[in-house]
């Protein structure tokens, strides 16, 4: 355990933690919304620090960021334990855990263990992934302020629902970023137990911070597929950025939604066609290896700058984060 950084202390035992959006009083003895932090006789404590329960080494398109040192290789981490309950979570084994057991899994870690695995497998950055690392924030900070010193990136893989407090915090030492834009207020608070407007004051403060930040919707039939939902996800992105890079994937049935099919593929077009229209630079389909989409074209001249199979990249004509074509600048950390 580690004491936790960001919590309030109040006059009773009880706790209120400011590390997301849920802003969650804790009562003695017990956990927040995440179930991996605890309040100890009127002390914070983080039940996963260092408790990884999952290490692989990924390219950095697997995040997804398309954008950000193309055909890199970035050290994926995780412990378990979200601060969403969403039914649609494809690694709900572990984000989920926490909250069905009193013990907590994971391999103890340090992150000088962290960085060393990283430099050894001559990987460019650490991910932080899989399940949401505003929740093991505090292991998170120590290994990114650690993996900075050591020339290494860092990437979170994140729903957004961090606090401003905690996005300041660990703004300096934070490269790059992808935020899922999930669908609609009613979505989150029906699908994923949140509200969406915490997200998108993540999104605009990451971008003025200087943050490198990528965005992903995926897309499941019935639930936030509808063209204003869609609509107003390619809008709001408009407005902080239009060259802010959108992610849009297919669903396939998991978890508590094993009802609703896989997402047509015609929708993921629909999806694309509607994000270029609302003004947007670079609108990407993912789950759909050997689409069309995968790939990055010119916003100017339509030239194909960055061929992809899956997260496989064959062609980069990107020079020196322009278009090799017709000179255009195309926004990203390509180096």
């Amino acid at each position: 355990m580690k004491e936790a950084l960001l919590y309030e202390k109040l006059e009773s035992a009880d706790i209120i933690c400011h590390l997301c959006a849920h802003n969650c009083l804790i009562h003695k003895g017990k956990r927040g919304m995440c179930a991996v932090r605890e309040n100890r006789d009127g002390k914070l404590y983080s039940m996963v620090y260092g408790k990884l329960v999952s290490i692989n080494i990924d390219p950095v398109e697997k995040k997804p960021l398309f954008h950000f040192l193309p055909g890199s290789r970035s050290l994926s981490i995780a412990t378990a334990g979200c601060n969403f309950r969403c039914k649609h979570c494809q690694n709900y084994d572990i984000s989920q855990f926490p909250g069905k057991q009193t013990s907590i899994p994971g391999r103890e870690t340090t992150p000088e263990e962290v960085i060393n695995t990283a430099l050894r497998n001559k990987c460019e950055s650490i991910s932080y992934t899989y399940t949401e690392p505003t929740i093991f924030f505090e292991f998170a900070y120590d290994c990114a302020k650690l993996a900075h010193k050591k020339g290494l990136k860092n990437i979170f893989v994140s729903n957004g629902y961090t606090s401003p407090k905690a996005v300041k915090l660990i703004a300096p030492y934070l490269d790059a970023i992808n935020i899922d834009l999930k669908g609609s207020d009613q979505f989150y608070r029906e699908i994923c137990g949140a509200r969406i407007n915490p997200v998108k004051e993540t999104v605009k403060l990451m971008k003025e911070l200087g943050i490198w930040v990528e965005t992903t919707t995926l897309i499941i039939p019935g639930l936030n597929d509808s063209e204003k939902d869609l609509g107003d996800i390619a809008e709001f992105i408009r407005s902080v950025d239009p060259e802010i890079p959108w992610h849009i994937s297919r669903f396939y049935p998991t978890y508590l939604l094993m009802d609703k099919p896989p997402t047509p593929v015609s929708k993921l077009i629909e999806a694309m066609d509607l994000g270029y229209k609302s003004g947007l630079k670079f609108v990407y389909i993912g789950n759909v290896p050997g689409e069309k989409g995968e790939s990055t074209f010119c916003p100017s001249c339509n030239a194909l700058l960055i061929s992809r199979t899956g997260y496989i990249i064959s062609k980069n004509r990107i020079k020196a984060g322009s278009c090799s074509e017709c000179g255009c600048h195309i926004a990203g950390i390509w180096s």
